[in-house]
């Protein structure tokens, strides 16, 4: 369940009748429980509780329905409940019926209210679902509760209303909503005089059977677009005469609104109850967007994306320097008046706005700064000088983009009361102005420049409204002309993989005649290269939330090279960090920050998280493309190991049509006796294998065993039938292979080796790359590499973060796997000479680390690798390993994964540039 369908479930328990019996599971239920779990409640077999009637789940919360007036000595013997510790319990909650008290025993957060107004706290609550809130969602739950209302009524709507919810009449439909938004928050917020105004008087004039509410709305629509000089020949009911005129092309157009059932207008009504001017634009327009579509419905509530992660990407871009320089002005009054200038002029646009949460938090930044700067000027009689209109946005669906605009609108109005008092900013408000700045449409196929035009350009065209949109929109002309432009956002990634044919085409339409590789790329990497296409014709600073995949393997010699002839240098980044949202259970995808200009200072800045979570900022000279503190290069394929580590070999190759390979059951298939089964048959190992401890086996027939092999009716049979396969396929080597049939393709080994083996594809969720040592007469797949007969303690440099870190960064990326290569990952690796002592010492790491796992044979490698269920004494060899290299290295650990980077890009650079004058005597 994710956070808006918890609050829709919690607000049902609240308005049933309380059952003293029932609550603590109907309670649980709510945050996403099932039904088997609440049964093995019930029955006791999971309750951990030692409390009468009280309903423990243990890692979640205890729970007691106690008597009339009890509530608070209950709460207290549930936290000093022996069970309660010991069960690991997150929260206590105790409830008569009446009244409800919770606590979170980690934070020691409390919740005391009538149990009727619990949830208006379920944001409290969300960790039982497994979401982590973040304190907007907790402290103020409206936007969410918003959300889930009008989620129920769009969907009744649809279903009474099935012609709303075709193609040509959805935008009617997401229009209608955007109107129903606007009312809801005007009547909370004095903008409609009187008390709850819209949605009174619908309760009043509409009949509670609902056959005319769609007339009440629609008449009040109408009266919003009336202008007031015009009511007395609209005819308007004297009820919706009362409505002021709202203009921006909000109301404008037909008036035609849906037909309501009883269950919608109920909803209506509920949605309506809600205390608006609690609405925060820039988390509510996130969710809302949801609403309106059905592929994404079922995520309803995970589109919200915290302030904090926002500021990231705007406080390096442009808000920190403004924030500098306003502490630089001081009380200078000069000083303050040109930083206020400046503010005005800045043009803030995101090219993928979506419901335009990066556009609202900066322009509510900018304003808490220019407030700053009235009130050392002692002018806070002022009105703002930041218009609207310089905070533009591209967003591709016409819902969101509707939601942007009046995000904005709303972002405003909050601001003008806050900092100017409700009277001036009523009286500023209303009509709308009907000035159009979010266009919607394709931001890869767009002109950015006619969107946002630089500095001097022209605009030919307006926009007729503020809401009715054409794809082509020509735009307006910027108020305060003259100022700087940032670009910012977070665009839709998609991997090739994903990518639809519209999307590939998008690619293309921007990276054809630059690479012939741009099919490789994700979906965002089309932004960065608008973003430095636009950067060519003015000053403008770009920065974008990222997969990190753009910074790793094979995509970084693809588009860095186009971005950085541009004239763009990186000038800050954020390294990889969870861009966390509210689905239940989900940490989020990983993600970059990337600034990019082409005015860059002398110094960059790199923020990094440390071990323990805490952002660091290092000053640089120049960050790269994989986002370290370093010169532009790029790691390419090398055949030969640079550091003079031992060679890494490819497993072997069967193209057998699956005739050499066999399944355990199958072994006894072939009647092999012992002799000829220790002669003929080997343990066979690809990836799977060697993570999952999955047993295969192979036919491994060399020349000294073919005429045995030959010998045998079932082995023959086989050996014919790969004969068979290869000599069909298209392909000229494959079918030269048949003449050797009884043998693998390609033959890397003799099968007498002891093996370290790789497999080629890996979870990053594992603290560690898996790394294997496999007995002799095992055989690899050319899913794996491996070193045949090779020291130990290469095992250890494999074993290490340093590598891992390595490998994440150059290596190709399988979805969110490592692919391994080792041409490109262990190749290169950079490695510092190496002392006798220091192989010793690595080898011992690597022995204990093999014992480690040995002690809890027989768990796999999935089992042991589990990033939260790792053995502590295989945990502790890893870590000792570490130290050991690490030291090697600095003579100490590092402090994060950005440093060991660092430093491995430096010994990289020094290994290559030695590399090539090696080359170059002998040439």
């Amino acid at each position: 369940m994710n956070a808006v369908e918890i609050e829709q479930a919690i607000s049902d328990l609240a308005e049933q009748d309380f059952d003293t019996a029932d609550f603590p599971y109907a309670f649980l239920s709510a945050f996403g429980n099932k039904a088997t779990t609440i049964k093995r409640l019930k029955s006791g077999s999971s309750n951990a509780s030692d409390i009468e009637d009280g309903v423990l789940q243990r890692n979640n919360i205890h729970i007691v329905v106690c008597a009339e007036g009890g509530v608070a000595a209950t709460l207290k013997n549930l936290k000093a409940s022996p069970a309660t510790s010991k069960a690991k319990a997150k929260f206590a909650l105790a409830t008569d019926g009446v009244y409800l008290e919770a606590e979170d025993l980690i934070s020691g957060e409390t919740v005391a209210c009538d149990y009727k107004d619990f949830p208006n706290h379920f944001g409290f609550f969300l960790p039982l679902a497994g979401i982590t809130t973040v304190k907007q969602i907790r402290n103020n739950p409206i936007d969410i509760q918003a959300t889930s209302r009008l989620n129920r009524l769009y969907v009744e709507l649809l279903r009474v209303n099935e012609d709303w919810a075709t193609d040509e009449r959805r935008h009617d439909m997401n229009h209608f909503m955007t109107r129903l938004i606007f009312c809801f928050f005007a009547e909370d917020t004095d903008i409609f005089s009187g008390d709850n105004l819209f949605t009174a008087t619908i309760e009043q004039m509409s009949d509670s059977r609902s056959g005319n509410t769609g007339h009440v709305i629609g008449e009040l629509f109408r009266a919003m677009d009336t202008p007031i000089d015009q009511r007395a020949a609209a005819n308007l009911p004297r009820w919706a005469d009362t409505f002021p005129y709202v203009n921006g092309g909000l109301f404008a157009g037909s008036h035609q609104t849906p037909i309501f059932s009883r269950i919608a207008r109920s909803y209506l009504l509920h949605a309506g109850s809600l205390d608006w001017k609690a609405i925060n634009p820039d988390i509510f327009g996130s969710m809302i967007q949801a609403v309106a579509d059905d592929d994404e419905r079922g995520e309803l509530g995970m589109h919200y994306t915290s302030v904090p992660n926002i500021l990231k990407v705007l406080n390096p871009l442009f808000l920190d320097n403004l924030r500098e320089q306003l502490g630089e002005a001081a009380d200078n009054p000069r000083k303050l008046l040109n930083l206020k200038k400046r503010i005005a002029k800045i043009r803030v646009f995101d090219p993928a706005c979506g419901s335009g949460n990066f556009l609202v938090i900066a322009y509510k930044e900018m304003r808490i700064i220019e407030d700053e700067i009235n009130q050392r000027r002692q002018e806070t009689h002022l009105g703002s000088d930041i218009p609207l209109t310089n905070f533009r946005g591209i967003e591709l669906k016409d819902f969101p983009a509707e939601i942007a605009r009046l995000a904005l609108i709303i972002a405003e109005y909050q601001c003008d009361v806050l900092y100017r008092g409700q009277k001036d900013a009523l009286a500023e408000f209303l009509p709308l102005n009907a000035k159009n700045w979010i266009t919607c449409g394709n931001a890869l196929r767009l002109d950015w420049l006619s969107i946002c035009p630089p500095t001097g350009t022209a605009v030919k065209l307006a926009a007729d409204d503020l809401f009715e949109t054409p794809l082509d929109q020509a735009e307006i002309d910027f108020e305060n002309e003259g100022g700087e432009t940032y670009i910012c956002g977070n665009p839709p990634y998609l991997g090739s993989t994903w990518q639809s044919k519209e999307q590939k085409a998008d690619l293309e339409q921007v990276f054809k005649g630059r690479t012939k590789s741009w099919k490789s790329l994700d979906y965002v990497a089309g932004w960065f290269m608008k973003a430095a296409d636009y950067g060519t014709h003015t000053n403008a600073a770009s920065a974008f939330v990222s997969t990190n995949s753009i910074c790793q393997g094979q995509q970084v010699p693809i588009l860095w090279p186009l971005i950085f002839d541009s004239g763009h240098k990186i000038f800050f980044a954020h390294t990889s960090f969870k861009w966390a949202n509210l689905a239940s259970h989900n940490a989020g995808v990983t993600v970059v920050i990337v600034g990019i200009f082409n005015q860059v200072g002398s110094v960059v800045r790199l923020f990094s998280l440390d071990d323990e979570g805490k952002t660091i900022l290092k000053d640089a000279a120049n960050i790269n493309a994989y986002l370290v503190a370093g010169d532009n290069i790029f790691v390419e394929v090398s055949d030969k190991v640079l550091s003079g580590a031992t060679k890494m070999d490819n497993g072997n190759k069967p193209v057998d049509g699956g005739h050499l390979l066999l399944e355990p059951e199958e072994v006894q298939s072939l009647l092999l006796h012992g002799k000829e089964q220790e002669s003929l048959l080997r343990r066979f190992v690809g990836s799977t294998e060697a993570i999952n401890g999955k047993l295969r086996y192979c036919l491994w027939i060399d020349e000294q065993t073919k005429a045995l092999a030959h010998s045998i009716s079932a082995v023959k049979t086989r050996i014919d039938a790969v004969a068979s396969s290869r000599l069909q396929s298209p392909k000229k080597l494959t079918r030269d292979s048949a003449t050797y049939p009884h043998a693998f393709q390609q033959v890397r080994q003799t099968g007498e080796e002891i093996l370290i083996v790789v497999p080629r594809v890996s979870s990053e969720n594992r603290p560690y790359l898996p790394v294997i040592l496999m007995e002799r007469g095992t055989i690899i797949s050319d899913k794996c590499f491996a070193f045949y007969d090779a020291p130990l303690w290469n095992m250890a440099l494999i074993a290490s973060r340093l590598h891992w870190v390595w490998i994440g960064t150059v290596c190709v990326r399988m979805r969110t796997d490592f692919s391994y290569s080792n041409t490109l990952g262990w190749n290169t690796f950079p490695v510092p000479k190496l002392t006798e002592k220091n192989k010793a010492d690595l080898s011992c790491c690597a022995e204990d680390i093999l014992l480690a796992r040995e002690a809890h044979f027989p768990a796999t490698i999935a089992d042991l690798y589990k990033p939260d269920a790792m053995p502590e004494n295989l945990r502790h060899a890893h870590e000792r390993n570490d130290e050991v290299l690490e030291r090697i290295y600095i003579g100490r650990r590092f402090k994060n994964d950005t440093e060991r980077l660092e430093k491995l890009f430096d010994l990289y650079t020094k290994m290559t540039t030695r590399e090539k004058q090696q080359q170059g005597k002998q040439a």
